[in-house]
């Protein structure tokens, strides 16, 4: 039994997958999704072809427009999280930051006065 839990193996830090290997992740999904505007403007002309609808082949057309807009957003974003990865905010500033002074304060008067 003992044997068996030294055999699984314990992520002792928190690296990251490599720059290139996410690089080359980012170049193969704007590759795949930049794969669908030609054979877009192609199923447009077989639309005209077919139908002589002018409208039909500019509608297939006006659908492959934000095709590499959305394949530059996708392929620029990070790497999803892990599961379990808990997300943190690193502050750059003071640990101490100066809190801040009154400028104008009226003192109160006490009963005892």
């Amino acid at each position: 039994m003992a044997h068996e839990e030294a055999r699984e193996a314990i992520l002792i830090t928190q690296a990251q997958v490599s720059q290139e290997d996410q690089h080359k992740a980012r170049v193969r999904r704007y590759l795949s999704l930049m794969a669908f505007r030609v054979p877009a403007l192609v199923i447009a002309g077989i639309v005209y072809g077919a139908t002589g609808s002018g409208l039909l082949a500019l509608a297939v057309i006006a659908l492959s427009i934000p095709i590499p807009w959305v394949a530059v957003l996708i392929a620029n974003d990070r790497p999803p999280r892990e599961k379990g990865e808990i997300p943190r905010y690193k502050w750059s500033g003071d640990a101490n930051p100066p809190a801040v002074e009154a400028t104008h304060f009226r003192q109160l008067k006490s009963h005892d006065d």
